[in-house]
């Protein structure tokens, strides 16, 4: 069954139990999957005390909604889509507002003069700057600046290593607009960290 396929890696968590209500599986499936999920809503939130209570809540939300389980994904995504609604709902409601907005990504973005970039532009992806411990904080702190679409696609892409198609089910987006809020995100990060990078 391909959609189990996630799930059915690990062992002692049955899909089929799991979709029936099995508490057993379910605590199971808890236990699998609580520290990446818990990891990612931290990112989200960066607060622990609600990072635990958003956690907790999602689980609580995934079991009582076992039937709205469609199968049109795998079961870790749905369960992932749960958690990043409450997660930026959270951050929201908390009104811990990003410093930057859309105009400030736009203004961001790579300039051209006659058809052709006007600054030297090379791919670049944040999460291989941020591998070094002493640059992590730095772009963290970064991160944590951008309008929250953006943030969390960086989140669940580059830092998380989610599939583009993943993230657009997460986040019940196209795959296309992944890619462009992570083109976008990407080279917000880029003009805010190169004076911090430069050789």
């Amino acid at each position: 069954m391909k959609q189990s396929s996630d799930l059915s890696k690990k062992p002692g968590i049955d899909i089929e139990a799991l979709l029936k209500g099995d508490q057993r599986a379910f605590e199971h499936l808890v236990v699998s999957e609580s520290p990446r999920l818990f990891r990612v809503i931290m990112r989200i939130l960066n607060d622990e005390a609600e990072a635990e209570n958003v956690l907790q809540e999602t689980f609580l939300q995934a079991y009582l909604g076992l039937d709205t389980f469609r199968k049109e994904s795998k079961f870790t995504t749905w369960l992932y889509a749960i958690g990043i609604n409450l997660a930026r709902a959270s951050f929201r409601k908390s009104k811990r507002l990003s410093s930057l907005d859309e105009h400030d990504i736009d203004r961001m973005q790579p300039t051209f003069s006659r058809g052709m970039f006007s600054q030297t532009f090379e791919q670049w992806n944040p999460q291989q700057l941020a591998e070094k411990s002493e640059r992590q904080r730095v772009v963290h702190d970064a991160i944590d600046q951008l309008p929250d679409d953006y943030r969390t696609v960086v989140i669940l892409r580059d830092i998380e290593e989610h599939s583009t198609d993943d993230v657009s089910k997460m986040l019940d987006i196209s795959g296309g607009a992944v890619r462009v809020r992570l083109h976008r995100a990407r080279q917000a990060l880029r003009s805010m960290l190169e004076t911090h990078f430069r050789d």
